[in-house]
């Protein structure tokens, strides 16, 4: 959904959609720190390479993800109409 979507959804759907991104972010959160985890391993048993570049890869793609964009568009409409989330 876009933001112009958002601007017509409901309280309650807009609350559900926050639900559903926050979830996104945690699971995406644990996804990150066990990919750093593994860079951790590879810089600490000097075995530069693929061990490296892959998850380097992945983290850079999970932080560019359009779902985090939407989550930011979504949390400003919450705060302009005064709903806790």
């Amino acid at each position: 959904m876009e933001q112009k979507e958002y601007s017509h959804m409901t309280d309650q759907d807009l609350l559900d959609e926050w639900k559903k991104l926050k979830k996104f972010s945690i699971i995406n959160g644990f996804i990150i720190g066990f990919l750093a985890g593994i860079i951790f391993y590879s810089v600490i048993k000097n075995t530069w390479g693929l061990l490296t570049l892959i998850p380097l890869f992945f983290i850079y793609r999970l932080l560019n993800d359009s779902r985090n964009k939407k989550k930011s568009a979504l949390q400003k409409l919450l705060e302009e109409r005064n709903i806790k989330y």
